[in-house]
C-alpha cells in the first residue's frame, strides 16, 4: 500500500511536472517570500491570470513558469534576485494558483503555449528568456520550438519532456487515489506528496506546505482535468529545432523525472549546458535557490 501511495504522489508531481557539471549537496533554502510587486490579474483567452511583473520595465525580460499543482510562489527566490536587473514576469497557469480555471476546460500543452504568447502580447513583451520547472519546462521548450524569434534564452529545470509513468502521446487514466487527493488534499497527503518532490521536505517551512494544500484545494477539478489531457509525445523532433542558448538544471535526487532524462534532454537540444545538483529533488529553484540563481546569472551573462 505504501508503494502505491508513493507512485500516486509521484504521478501528481510528475505531470508537472517537476554528463553535466555536478554541485555538492546544498541545504534546502525554500521559503515563502514577501513579494516585491503586488499581484495583477489579466484576462487572456477567457482565463483570468494572476501574475507578478517585477523589476525595471526597460530591462531584459525573463518569464518563469511553475509546474503542476504549484504556483508563481515557487519562483520567489529567483524573482527576488533577478528583479534587480531584469523584468521578471511570473504567472499562475490556468487552473493553478489564483488564476481561474479555463471556462472551456482546455489544459493541453498547445493551449498553454498559445496562452503564454497571448500573455506576453498583452504585456507588450516581444521576446524574453523563458524558464520553466517540470510541466512549466514542457510549456517553455514547446514555446521555444514554436516561436523561436521570441526566445532569447531557455532555462529548463527538471523539465518534463520524455515519457514518464506510461504517459505518451495519449493520456493515462487518472487513478482514483490521485483524483481524491486533488479534490480533497489532507495535510498528511500534501506532506507525502512533498516527499516525492523535495529531497528534504523536512526543511520546508510549514507555511509552504499550507500554501501548497490551499492552492490544490482551490483548483482540484481543474487539476484533474489537466491530468486527463496531459500527454508526452516524442519530444525529439521539436527539441532538435531549438536554437536558443539553453541551460538545463536538475536535481540528482529527483523522484519525479529521473536524472537520466536530464542527459536525454541535453543531448536533444544542441549546444545546451547541463548542471546537476547533488542531494536536491524536483524543484532546485526552491531547494537550491542560491546555487541555481548563481548558475542562471552566469548563463545570462555568458550569453549577452
Amino acid at each position: 500500500m505504501a508503494r502505491h501511495h508513493l507512485v500516486v504522489a509521484a504521478l501528481a508531481a510528475a505531470c508537472l511536472a517537476g554528463a553535466g557539471a555536478a554541485h555538492p549537496g546544498h541545504a534546502a533554502d525554500s521559503a515563502v517570500v514577501t513579494p516585491a510587486a503586488p499581484d495583477r490579474f489579466l484576462t487572456v483567452d477567457g482565463v483570468r491570470f494572476r501574475l507578478r511583473d517585477e523589476g525595471p520595465r526597460e530591462a531584459p525580460a525573463i518569464v518563469l513558469i511553475h509546474g503542476f499543482t504549484f504556483s508563481l510562489e515557487s519562483w520567489d527566490a529567483w524573482a527576488a534576485d533577478l528583479a534587480r536587473d531584469h523584468r521578471v514576469i511570473r504567472f499562475d497557469l490556468a487552473g493553478h494558483g489564483q488564476s481561474s480555471a479555463d471556462p472551456r476546460q482546455r489544459y493541453d500543452t498547445t493551449t498553454r503555449v498559445r496562452q503564454l504568447g497571448l500573455l506576453l502580447d498583452a504585456l507588450r513583451v516581444r521576446h524574453a528568456t523563458v524558464a520553466g520547472n517540470s510541466f512549466g519546462g514542457l510549456v517553455a521548450w514547446n514555446f521555444a520550438a514554436a516561436h523561436p524569434k521570441r526566445i532569447d534564452r531557455l532555462i529548463l529545470v527538471d523539465s518534463a519532456a520524455f515519457s514518464i509513468n506510461g504517459v505518451t502521446e495519449k493520456p493515462v487514466p487518472v487513478p482514483p487515489a490521485m483524483r481524491a487527493y486533488l479534490l480533497d488534499p489532507s495535510p498528511a497527503a500534501v506532506a507525502y506528496s512533498a516527499a516525492a518532490i523535495f529531497a528534504h521536505p523536512e526543511r520546508l517551512p510549514a507555511a509552504r506546505l499550507d500554501q501548497m494544500r490551499a492552492l490544490i484545494a482551490r483548483n482540484g477539478p481543474a487539476l484533474v482535468a489537466h491530468l486527463e489531457q496531459f500527454t508526452l509525445p516524442d519530444p525529439r523532433p521539436a527539441l532538435a529545432t531549438i536554437k536558443a542558448p539553453t541551460l538545463i538544471l536538475w536535481g540528482r535526487a529527483d523522484k519525479v523525472v529521473p536524472v537520466a532524462q536530464a542527459d536525454q534532454l541535453a543531448a536533444a537540444i544542441r549546444g545546451s549546458k547541463l548542471i546537476i545538483y547533488d542531494d536536491i529533488g524536483h524543484a532546485p529553484q526552491e531547494e537550491a535557490s542560491a546555487a541555481s540563481i548563481a548558475d542562471v546569472r552566469m548563463f545570462l551573462n555568458d550569453n549577452k
